[in-house]
């Protein structure tokens, strides 16, 4: 029997497809080791997808003849900044400009309208002092197998969202972005993923604190790239991520 996958409509992103971070970690696990990821299509939700092998250990997803992502093995090496205490997280996750500003406001992993247990509820702000943007996580049971670790798709979707964030304005600079908004109506729009490699490290125990960080790694044309990482709550690093963001081209559908 050939293999199938489902995205299910609570890992969803926008409102009407998978959350790339989501999907890509489904990827990866196929994979089975330290991946990258290509999302060639909004990933649909609640679909069967076929699942192909490549050569080289690589694997797409299909929705019939249509490519909806390919990953391959890799090798994954970033510098990752110093960890950001849970205090300084906390406190950053207070200014999150998803609160008032936010294209997917249900977005599995960072979208305030998600209920606890629900979503991750990721809400990344910047830190003071510094070019990162980080926020609290303690992973709920739900995501977890049966020995409390989690499982490798939201370790993935958690790597996702911290990395557009990475690219939100600093808040001195709100209101005088707010005039420039105003008149350059394109920059209104919002980046999507288009590709995440990530190097699972250690564990990640559900029910436990943690911190996520973003930072930006510069920019080409629409192409926004940045880096993510997970750390425990006194600083060990469990993962990191780089991923490549893509600004639409339109605005999104609300939701």
């Amino acid at each position: 029997m050939s293999e199938q996958v489902s995205i299910d409509r609570r890992f969803r992103g926008p409102p009407e497809s998978g959350h790339g971070g989501y999907v890509c970690g489904v990827v990866a696990e196929l994979i089975g080791s330290t991946a990258e990821v290509t999302l060639r299509r909004p990933p649909p939700l609640n679909r069967t997808l076929s699942v192909e092998r490549l050569d080289g250990g690589g694997v797409a997803l299909r929705d019939a003849e249509t490519v909806i992502a390919e990953g391959a093995p890799t090798s994954l090496e970033i510098e990752v900044p110093e960890p950001v205490t849970l205090t300084d997280a906390e406190n950053a996750a207070t200014a999150y400009r998803g609160f008032r500003h936010q294209a997917f406001p249900t977005c599995f992993a960072c979208g305030p309208r998600r209920a606890e247990g629900d979503g991750l509820r990721i809400f990344p702000g910047r830190v003071r002092g510094r070019k990162v943007v980080a926020a609290p996580w303690t992973p709920d049971a739900s995501l977890a197998d049966q020995d409390g670790t989690v499982q490798p798709q939201f370790l993935w979707a958690a790597l996702d969202c911290p990395g557009a964030w990475a690219w939100a304005p600093a808040p001195g600079l709100s209101s005088l972005l707010q005039g420039v908004l105003r008149l350059i109506p394109a920059l209104r729009r919002p980046v999507v993923l288009g590709r995440l490699a990530a190097k699972p490290i250690a564990p990640v125990h559900a029910g436990e604190p943690h911190v996520v960080i973003g930072w930006a790694l510069g920019a080409e044309g629409r192409r926004r790239f940045s880096g993510t990482a997970l750390f425990s709550a006194n600083g060990g690093l469990l993962a990191f991520a780089r991923s490549t963001w893509i600004r639409l081209s339109r605005p999104p559908r609300p939701g």
